[in-house]
């Protein structure tokens, strides 16, 4: 199948589905409810072009290629970006939504985003059941980078770090998330080397990555990489199997995920000589990397970190494995804004990406790891637009609840917001969101150019 097609079945599969479990959300309580539903517009807005219909609800594909939408009859302050206003057809009351209470209201607001944040919880609560979680011990340092950050700040190799900028026992996941935000800021460090505790203090190395600014540690923890080679690709015609061990690569010893993406990049187009661990047993074999069309070289198989030993989960050890993952994501998601609006961190470095980043970032992880890898990305993106649909901004869900707030506060005064000005407050929410997609589109570009 050519790639620019796999691209596009790949960046249907995660936005339709992180964009429509958001409005099957709208729709599945609406419909609990008893509200009657006008349309579902699995892809687009504006006026449909193609559809049917079942009971009173015409299902559709609508002209302007910008996310999907559920329209409910007698709430028409979106009607213009909904396909028009509804047919006419005289509809009870009491199957409208503008004649429900404002808590129906409300619940209906919040499906959206409730829907989105299960799935974020639900992918790697499936991934904990299935595959254990991992055990937690300090991460080692397996190698220092010679004149970087770590080298400086007086780490060695077998240093076991048992505190990172105050955090006790922090995971090799918080430490690296963390430093990746705090490039060139010195941070605290604690290592226990010989049986002592040793402070020291380290400075992220400034780096850029495809136009993003992070920082680097430059060390690399103690891990197993373990290879899953996609159907077709040049890891699997090379021989190589799910669960492969990667051990090194030219005769170069593979100590991390980021390790093995280094000597692969370094290698090119080039036969790699590629040692692994299968079943106990040291195999050699020999792959042949192809160029993408970003100019990256690719072998066609997904890299996980194995650098901890799983422990088979229970439900309750999956659930709060789920739960600490999507907050750690928010976690430092906030840190970023913080850092931005704090006037430490302009937003073309805080890494915001628009509608052409987040195909870019699709892109990437089809052609590395194939569709299976497509799946944390899917729970990554429907977090976030969960989270971003309940900011306080007119035409999202959150600015919807807003305008119940409003309402809810004039009734006291036996006044309440007209249609008119209601459908100006969303045109001010169109032009917000439209605002933001052109800005962080500038970014898009501003990084795919290196400017």
């Amino acid at each position: 199948m050519p790639d620019f097609l796999i691209v596009i079945l790949a960046v249907i599969f995660v936005l339709g589905i992180a964009i429509n479990i958001h409005e099957f959300g709208h729709f599945i309580v609406a419909k609990m409810f008893g509200m009657r539903v006008e349309a579902y517009s699995f892809f687009g807005l504006g006026p449909r072009i193609w559809g049917y219909k079942v009971g009173h609800t015409d299902y559709r594909i609508s002209a302007i290629p910008l996310g999907a939408y559920v329209k409910l009859y007698g709430d028409e302050a979106t009607a213009a970006l909904e396909g028009g206003e509804s047919d006419g057809e005289r509809v009870p009351d009491s199957e409208l939504y503008e004649l429900r209470p404002r808590w129906q209201k409300f619940l209906v607001m919040i499906g959206g985003p409730f829907m989105n944040i299960m799935l974020a919880l639900a992918i790697p609560f499936g991934a904990a059941l299935i595959n254990g979680v991992p055990a937690m011990p300090s991460p080692v340092v397996a190698n220092v980078k010679a004149g970087g950050a770590a080298e400086a700040a007086g780490v060695k190799v077998g240093d076991r770090i048992i505190a990172f900028e105050g955090v006790e026992n922090p995971t090799w996941d918080r430490i690296r998330n963390d430093s990746i935000v705090l490039a060139e800021k010195q941070v605290p460090i604690i290592v226990e080397r010989d049986g002592k505790r040793i402070d020291l203090n380290i400075t992220p190395t400034k780096t850029e990555i495809q136009g993003n600014t992070i920082g680097s540690l430059d060390f690399e923890p103690t891990e197993m990489v373990v290879l899953t080679p996609q159907p077709d690709s040049p890891a699997a015609l090379a021989g190589i199997q799910k669960g492969d061990k990667a051990i090194s690569i030219n005769g170069t010893t593979v100590s991390s995920t980021d390790s093995f993406r280094e000597l692969v990049q370094a290698n090119k187009d080039a036969p790699i000589k590629l040692a692994v661990v299968r079943n106990n047993e040291v195999k050699e074999l020999t792959v042949q990397a192809k160029i993408g069309e970003d100019g990256r070289a690719i072998i066609g198989t997904a890299i996980s970190n194995q650098s901890l030993d799983k422990e088979k989960a229970t439900i309750g050890q999956a659930a709060a494995f789920a739960v600490n993952s999507n907050l750690e994501i928010i976690r430092m998601t906030g840190k970023v804004f913080g850092q931005m609006f704090a006037g430490e961190r302009s937003p073309k470095d805080a890494g915001l990406a628009g509608p052409i980043g987040i195909v870019q970032l699709i892109a990437q992880i089809v052609r590395e790891a194939g569709f299976a890898g497509l799946v944390s990305i899917l729970a990554l993106i429907s977090l976030n637009l969960g989270v971003f649909n309940l900011l306080p901004i007119p035409l999202l869900d959150g600015g919807q609840i807003m305008v119940l707030g409003i309402e809810k506060f004039l009734s006291f005064f036996g006044k309440t917001l007209s249609m008119a000005i209601k459908e100006k407050i969303q045109l001010v929410g169109l032009a917000v969101i439209l605002l933001l997609m052109v800005t962080t589109i500038f970014f898009d570009v501003s990084r795919l150019f290196g400017k």
